[in-house]
């Protein structure tokens, strides 16, 4: 995910998309634990993705703050 679709997004979809991804996280670490993950890569590509959503979403809670 590019950081410019993450910015396009509402606030209500970066929400729910984190939540989204956070939980397959989740998923991938349960197959991990088991041996069963087949694209260990994935992972790093969720915890990024999670941490730009992340990003963004405090940019907006700061900018109200600054005018």
């Amino acid at each position: 995910m590019k950081i410019k679709e993450i910015i396009e997004m509402s606030t209500d979809e970066l929400l729910t998309k984190k939540r989204d991804l956070r939980q397959e996280s989740l998923h991938l670490r349960l197959q991990q634990q088991s041996g069963q993950l087949e694209q260990p890569s994935r992972l790093r590509l969720l915890r990024r993705d999670v941490a730009r959503i992340e990003t963004v979403l405090s940019e907006r809670s700061k900018q109200p703050a600054e005018k």
